[in-house]
């Protein structure tokens, strides 16, 4: 590959010097961190390494199909790793638990998209310029030559479509196309891929996308959508947590929505805020970033301490506030 930046060599030559790997994500894991993680697992596997895969939550019912042979598990206590890789993952703390393993390593790397990323290894490689974190290992794979398995293909498309919103959000570039392709010409299942990530919902979660259209509110000339998910509503229905993920596109899809938000209840004090953007003008990463979150300028998320009624007054008022200065 040409013009591909130096931090390519630098980690691909941590990569030969070292034996044991745990590759690390974020929490409540999505498509882009589970497709990151299993496909380099995979390329460092076929070169020898010994490796762990480890999340603290468990991979989505929907993305099992990526890891057939159960790569993801929890490390031994006190075991050891000599590097420790960190994909899709914007701050130390969005590793939760799976961070009490860096403290046992040689060297920590960094992999990742997003412009709020806080440098925060021992080598970083952040370029808030790609759409996912799948497309940054795939070019890592292809600089160091290593086999890309029809299994390695599944998991960086499957990394790819689902941070691009299947290549429909204006993040998706000309290169993020031309990936895509690659990926299916070395075997990439599309039609599995497409039936197990996007055609295959659990009935529990069709229960949840009811209460989704039952209770979600617009404000601000319908400008703003937003909606409550509490724990009761997960146990009413029979989901997990992780069942949410995508739930927001459905309320931010309605035509004159700008914003949508999601607010969710982690413990009774403690509210997770999912924002979306459907302006270029209104860059949500920098409301998240007002309560201590972070992410895109069209995607972002924070995790806010406090009543859930001011949570959602301090919130709505944030973003009512950038629909104002858009203007």
């Amino acid at each position: 590959m040409k013009n591909y930046p130096k931090i390519i060599d630098r980690i691909i030559e941590v990569i030969r010097e070292h034996k044991t790997f745990c590759i690390v994500g974020h929490v409540r894991p999505d498509g882009d961190c589970i497709g990151s993680q299993l496909g380099l697992a995979l390329a460092l596997q076929n070169e020898g390494k010994r490796v762990t895969v480890w999340n603290e939550d468990t991979v989505p019912q929907k993305l099992k199909f990526l890891d057939p042979d159960g790569l993801f598990q929890k490390p031994k206590r006190g075991q050891k790793f000599d590097c420790v890789i960190a994909t899709d993952c914007a701050s130390f703390e969005r590793l939760g638990k799976a961070g009490r393993c860096v403290g046992d390593r040689k060297i920590f790397i960094n992999i990742d998209h997003h412009e709020s990323n806080t440098r925060y290894a021992d080598v970083n490689w952040v370029s808030a310029r790609e759409p996912s974190t799948g497309e940054l290992i795939f070019r890592l794979l292809k600089v160091a030559r290593w086999p890309i398995t029809k299994l390695i293909a599944d998991n960086l498309f499957t990394a790819v479509s689902t941070d691009t919103g299947s290549f429909q959000y204006p993040t998706t570039r000309p290169g993020t196309l031309h990936t895509g392709a690659e990926l299916i010409t070395r075997g990439a299942n599309l039609a599995k891929i497409g039936d197990e990530v996007y055609q295959s919902y659990p009935l529990s979660r069709a229960k949840l996308l009811k209460h989704v259209y039952s209770k979600f509110r617009l404000a601000h000339n319908d400008q703003i959508a937003y909606l409550w998910l509490k724990k009761a509503d997960f146990t009413r229905t029979g989901c997990e947590s992780n069942d949410s993920e995508g739930l927001i596109d459905h309320i931010r899809a309605i035509e004159p929505v700008v914003i949508a938000c999601v607010f969710e209840e982690i413990e009774p004090e403690l509210t997770r805020i999912s924002l979306r953007s459907k302006s270029d003008k209104i860059n949500v990463n920098e409301i998240a970033a007002q309560f201590g979150g972070g992410g895109h300028s069209a995607a972002a998320g924070a995790r806010i301490p406090g009543k859930p009624l001011s949570v959602q007054r301090k919130v709505i008022a944030a973003v009512k506030r950038a629909l104002n200065n858009a203007k």
